[in-house]
């Protein structure tokens, strides 16, 4: 800006400011009087300015620079009033002090106003003092949590466990235990919430110390405060870890100010004052029209005022801006004056009225201001803007949030205004983030909810398995009439939150505007660049201090750009017929591969990327035309190796330093903690990002692209959206993609990032929030309870009475609050089209997978979050939506369960997925996905060789994977079919413990009968598919079961000991998870065994007789363990410890008998014989363990009737609700057969000497004999023994064959031979 002046002119601007006489009389300029009359009303003289200042003298441009500088003059006081003030000492510009005045490890913003704590409890104090008169300071409370607030003297001495208000001198409010302290503490003030702003008063002329919150007075606090010679009081903090607020001292204006009082920094005052009269110049400019053909002037509404380039209402608004300008830089003015101004012309005139005259106002500031000038102001408005949507209190209309909504719309809709802040601010000073979320009010009736939804009510149970799981509850006539009145008042603050969201989506469609390229890059790159790094800072694990956004905000942002993606897309496809419809949207694979996007180090689905590059060269080669530049090969190599010993700039290392040394320093700001429009750290990590080079002629088939390093900012709109003969992102299209596009290159890329950020913290937050809904629950059933025990309670009992009366207020209560606040939750987080935004993400990410896996070993490359996003928002979809929305309802519903399925079904197994943690979440969403009727129907419907494949997977050996999840998904699709396994909870526990009945919780059975044969099916054709699977689940259960019975060895142990009487809770859950994977290996066999008995009991088979007799020793052992009388297993079931609800006789036994069952009851005479052999064979065996099934101490004599089974023991015959009569009738039977039959081999069995035993177990007589060593063992040990090894157990010889081995014919054949 030029010096001021008449002689000197405007730099780079049309209009000048001279004093020759000829240049007024110019065409344009009106006659001299008309033009006299113009700006003596522009610049008519404030009211108390003396007459003498005001005698009329003619008025025209050579003489307006005096004349203003008179206008603008300011009494000395002042002027004066900007140094030292009697009462205060230290600097004029109050901050806090970062060099001395600390205690602890604090973080400080770069404008030593906003502090996050980071140690235990951190005190700050500010530079500057008072000791006499009047003064007040403001603190906005960041987040709501253990702070003291208030003033300390310069003696005061802090530590980590003592702050503001614990010593002597020092005094402070707490509103978070809602308490004063000095020294001691009493009760003082209300709560305080984030958003609150606290005002710190004190009367050192009276004494007195008092506080305010949000401009209501908490009384006086503290009276009789020492004064005199050295007691000066210093603004403090202490705040504990990661909480934070930002002070007020007087360089903004006061939010809440206090007559008599003064901030303790002094506003600008005569720069306020020279501000507010040009600010009232600039009005009359708008309010007045020139009619040089009448020689008039007009008034009229500001809002219908038009810039129509009249020269000499431009040198009026020059003169006008030569002084404004500079004012308009400081953050004080811009707030006070320009700030006021533009929200006064937005509530003014229509909303197209305003948004003209703020895009004038705009435009006359980049005409008349220097451009630094501009960028200053602007930078400090939107931050103020911000600050003031963040943190103003939340009403019924919502109408602050609004107001400043269309204000900062009106801002950006100024195109070249939208360009600086997209550029320079908005992603890099600001988080403006924060305007897309909508706070949750933590006071309900502050913000009159309790008006909005008068009439509260809440469900009586809610399911979060949708309408799978969900129980009929009749309804009441009075709680119709209560549920419909709430769900009018949601329905009322439902349509006011809309009308908030929907001025989010437009400041969102004007950042993504394409059409704005004139003169320079359109918004919608500049926001890819930025948006880019938004994700790459709340992507990366790296850094000193991650600066994260929080997930309530990112949630909103993520609903907001869904809305703004789908509008562009959708209008792009109406000026495009052959592009697809935003319900159509996928990610085609080759972005993932081609470089052209930036995934930092996020991991692929085949490991890292360096990793992918060298080994998949060859198919990027044939398959996509893409050659990886050897250099960059190597570079990315070197990154991998040299990744930790990377040179960090100063700048990035700076938090650390003080980290190290424990000090308050200005630091980059580290997170959200505090106030979100200050300075923060511009750290982005450096990537091995490839882009491609520019082809500038279409490519041949055989032709390949070399590709090379290319940053996210250098970047141009060619790059993204390609050119004639460059397909930009698209670059690489493997020949299974469509040639035609789906959409602009650019809208794909911001689809992308809403997926990474649905994975990055949206999926966390929707879980987080369902809090919400069980704290309703919790508190509807102590309701209900205490309900009830009044009903119950007799009336003379007045004493209970009174007290159940009190707690049923206080649920009440509770419940009215909770529920107001639910429908907040819901209307903001959890409605029927936030689901559909998010079911819309889901059906994207499945489109984008099916897609990627067409490119075959291209598959890699894609992004692991793309596979987690469609597994955790089906899950969302499915638990944190309902009651009130079920997925049932939603569009393509069934279709997508079934497509989500196939994936789950074909991926959990793929080689092409190497990361243990997504292989771990596919196997346990497939676990989920068949335990309820709707997604294992889904399951039933993917194509028939997709189910077997997937089936074939599941049998395949467990050893060298999560067997574990394997099992249990094989465990659900049997369960409702296997002997007494139809329960939906654990049976025992409904006996001894009604209450934790839930524990653990387990779905109603859904057998699949489909999956159960095609898994018959599989294991008899293949005739190594049924041994290999069988012997790993019997080492498994073999393993799980002993290592179940060493833990209760020493939980035994541990609970007798005199010294100790607990037990680690880690030893009792992992215990307790043996136990449940030997009960769920045991019913896998029982399956096996009922679909396939031929796999055990058909010797012609070669692995058979080993499998049963192993499957037997196996059964006894269990049997043997459970069953002996006051053993081990029964002393810890009585101890019924926390952890090991589940441990009791009923689920595993039962398991078991099922197996027998099978076994010895309903399968052929010849196949039960051998059965019958086998078990009675085995050393192990005890008839006593089948006789305490039904509760029988002794085995019953032959021919006898079993006696009733004794109330204090086990018995089945106790749990006729889950074992109907027939499978005890199969029970007894079983009983009947193994007492007779093991009589007969009693009866029957010779007396074996020792030297025909097997050498091995000494269990069986010697039958198979080693060829060619010819050493002997029983053909159970050496057939289980040939599994793992070929060696021969004594000799180590290689076992070529194995041969029957019979004494009595080896001796006689000896006999004859000699």
């Amino acid at each position: 800006m030029a010096s001021k002046g008449a002689g000197m002119s405007f730099s780079r601007k049309s209009y000048r400011l001279t004093s020759d006489a000829e240049k007024s009389r110019v065409t344009g300029i009106v006659h001299e009087k008309l033009l006299n009359d113009y700006l003596h009303r522009i610049f008519s003289s404030p009211d108390h300015v003396p007459p003498a200042a005001t005698s009329r003298k003619p008025l025209n441009f050579q003489n307006l620079p005096e004349h203003l500088d008179q206008l603008l003059q300011v009494d000395n006081e002042d002027e004066e009033s900007q140094g030292q003030v009697e009462g205060r000492l230290g600097p004029s510009t109050v901050v806090l002090d970062h060099t001395g005045g600390f205690e602890g490890l604090l973080l400080v913003d770069d404008d030593l106003l906003g502090v996050i704590g980071h140690s235990n409890f951190g005190t700050i104090r500010s530079t500057t003092c008072v000791y006499k008169g009047k003064w007040v300071y403001e603190v906005l409370i960041s987040s709501q949590g253990l702070m003291q607030i208030g003033w300390c003297t310069i003696n005061c001495r802090f530590n980590q466990e003592e702050g503001v208000g614990d010593t002597h001198n020092s005094y402070a409010y707490d509103g978070n235990r809602v308490r004063k302290w000095n020294v001691t503490t009493t009760n003082y003030g209300k709560a305080w919430a984030a958003g609150d702003i606290v005002s710190c008063l004190i009367d050192l002329d009276d004494g007195t110390l008092s506080f305010c919150l949000n401009g209501v007075s908490l009384g006086i606090a503290f009276e009789n405060l020492s004064r005199g010679l050295g007691m000066a009081y210093f603004p403090a903090i202490s705040l504990s870890f990661k909480e934070s607020v930002a002070f007020n001292f007087g360089s903004r204006p006061l939010r809440y100010p206090v007559a008599g009082f003064r901030p303790l920094q002094d506003p600008p005052c005569a720069d306020l004052v020279r501000a507010q009269r040009l600010l009232g110049c600039f009005r009359a400019v708008l309010s007045v029209e020139l009619d040089p053909v009448e020689g008039r002037l007009v008034e009229k509404e500001s809002s219908e005022w038009q810039l129509q380039g009249q020269p000499t209402i431009l040198l009026t608004l020059a003169h006008i801006f030569q002084r404004f300008a500079p004012l308009l830089r400081k953050v004080y003015l811009v707030e006070a004056v320009l700030m006021s101004f533009l929200l006064g012309i937005t509530e003014k005139g229509t909303p197209a009225q305003a948004q003209s005259l703020v895009h004038q106002v705009l435009d006359l500031l980049w005409l008349f201001m220097e451009d630094y000038e501009v960028q200053d102001c602007l930078k400090q408005l939107m931050m103020s803007l911000l600050r003031l949507y963040r943190f103003s209190p939340i009403v019924p209309d919502l109408g602050l949030q609004i107001h400043y909504l269309r204000l900062t719309i009106s801002i950006l809709r100024h195109q070249k205004s939208r360009k600086f802040l997209l550029s320079n601010v908005l992603f890099d000073v600001l988080r403006s983030v924060v305007f897309f979320y909508i706070k949750s009010p933590l006071r309900v009736e502050e913000a009159g909810l309790q008006e909005l939804i008068p009439t509260t009510w809440w469900p009586h149970r809610s399911s979060r398995e949708g309408r799978e799981s969900k129980e009929v509850n009749e309804e009441t006539a009075e709680e119709r009439l209560r549920r419909r009145a709430y769900e009018r008042g949601c329905q009322r603050l439902k349509k006011r939150i809309e009308v908030v969201e929907e001025l989010q989506v437009q400041i969102l469609k004007l950042l993504l505007d394409n059409k704005d390229d004139n003169g320079g890059e359109a918004s919608r790159y500049i926001f890819l660049t930025k948006f880019r790094k938004f994700l790459q800072e709340n992507a990366s694990g790296r850094g000193n201090m991650p600066m994260l956004c929080p997930p309530e905000y990112m949630v909103c942002f993520l609903h907001r750009l869904i809305s703004a993606l789908r509008y562009y897309w959708d209008e792009y496809k109406a000026s495009n017929p052959r592009a697809s419809f935003s319900e159509e949207a996928y990610i085609p694979p080759q972005i993932f591969y081609n470089g052209k996007v930036d995934y930092f180090d996020l991991q692929r689905l085949g490991g890292l990327l360096s990793h992918l590059r060298k080994t998949l060269k060859d198919d990027l080669a044939s398959k996509a035309n893409i050659v990886i530049d050897p250099l960059e090969l190597q570079a990315a190599t070197m990154d991998d190796l040299d990744e930790d010993d990377e040179a960090t700039p100063a700048g990035t290392q700076r938090p650390m330093q003080a980290l190290a040394i424990g000090g308050a320093l200005p630091l980059p700001r580290p997170g959200w903690l505090s106030s979100p429009t200050l300075g923060r750290a511009n750290r982005f990590l450096s990537t091995a990002a490839v882009s491609l080079m520019t082809p500038r002629r279409p490519l041949s088939t055989l032709e390949k692209v070399k590709v090379r390093t290319l940053s996210v900012e250098q970047r141009t709109r060619e790059d993204i959206e390609g050119s004639h003969w460059n397909e930009g992102l698209l670059l690489g299209r493997p020949p299974e993609e469509p040639e035609q596009p789906l959409t602009e290159n650019s809208l794909l890329e911001v689809l992308d990032g809403a997926v990474m950020m649905y994975n990055l913290s949206v999926h966390q937050q929707l879980g987080k929030m369902v809090g919400v809904s069980d704290d309703v629950n919790e508190y509807a059933m102590a309701l209900r309870d205490t309900e009830d025990k009044l009903r119950r309670c007799p009336r003379q009992r007045k004493d209970i009475l009174a007290e159940l009366t009190k707690s049923q207020k206080v649920f009440s209560e509770k419940l009215d609050h909770l529920s107001r606040r639910l429908a907040w939750v819901h209307a903001t987080v959890y409605s029927q089209e936030k689901m559909l935004d998010i079911y819309w993400l889901l059906r994207v990410c499945l489109r984008t997978i099916e897609h990627g896996d067409r490119t075959g070993s291209l598959f890699a490359f894609m992004p692991e979050f793309y596979l987690s996003v469609a597994i955790n928002s089906y899950s969302a979809l499915k638990n944190y939506f309902g009651p009130v929305h079920s997925m049932e309802e939603l569009p393509g519903y069934e279709e997508t369960l079934t497509r989500l399925a196939a994936i789950l079904a074909k991926h959990f197994a793929d080689t092409r997925i190497v990361g243990t943690d997504i292989r771990d979440s596919l196997m346990q969403a497939l676990a989920s996905y068949v335990c309820y009727p709707h997604s294992l129907r889904a399951v039933e419907r993917i194509p028939e060789d997709q189910r077997i494949a997937m089936v074939r997977n599941l049998l395949a050996p467990y050893e060298q994977r999560p067997w574990a999840q394997t099992n249990w998904i094989l465990v659900r699709l049997w369960r409702g079919c296997g002997f007494g396994y139809r329960y939906t909870r654990l049976p025992h526990l409904l006996k001894t413990k009604p209450e934790d009945a839930n524990l653990p919780s387990l779905q109603k059975p859904c057998p699949s009968t489909l999956l159960q044969q095609h898994m018959a099916d599989l294991l008899r054709q293949g005739s190594d598919v049924a041994p290999s699977f069988l012997n790993s689940v019997l080492n498994q259960l073999n393993w799980a079961f002993s290592e179940f019975i060493g833990m209760i060895q020493e939980i035994q142990q541990a609970a007798e000991r005199l010294e100790r009487n607990f037990v680690d809770s880690r030893q009792l859950k992992v215990c307790a998870t043996c136990f449940d994977l030997s009960v769920s290996l045991l019913r896998v066999l029982e399956m096996t065994i009922t679909l396939v008995p031929e796999i055990f009991l058909d010797w012609a088979r070669p692995t058979s007789e080993m499998l049963l007799r192993r499957l037997a020793q196996l059964l006894n052992q269990v049997l043997n363990r459970v069953t002996a009388e006051r053993n081990l297993f029964d002393r810890v079931v009585t101890l019924r410890l926390p952890g090991l609800e589940s441990v009791d006789h009923y689920p595993i036994l039962v398991a078991v008998t099922g197996i027998l069952v099978q076994l010895l009851v309903r399968g052929q005479a010849s196949e039960t014989e051998r059965a019958t052999s086998v078990l009675l064979a085995d050393p192990c065996f005890q008839l006593r363990s089948i006789c305490y099934l039904l509760g029988q101490p002794e085995p019953p004599a032959p021919g006898t009737v079993l006696s009733a089974p004794d109330q204090k023991r086990f018995s089945l015959q106790s749990y006729t609700d889950y074992i109907n009569a027939e499978e005890l009738a199969q029970v007894e039977q079983m009983l009947t057969h193994l007492t007779f039959a093991s009589a007969q081999a009693a009866a029957a069995s010779l007396p074996t000497s020792e030297e025909d035993l097997c050498p091995i177990c000494y269990a069986h007589p010697i039958s198979a004999v080693f060829q060619p060593c010819g050493h002997k063992s029983c053909k159970a040990c050496i057939n289980q023994h040939l599994m793992n090894n070929k060696d021969c157990f004594f000799c180590k010889a290689t076992i070529v064959s194995v041969e029957d081995w019979d004494k009595a014919a080896n001796t006689s054949t000896t006999s004859s031979a000699a």
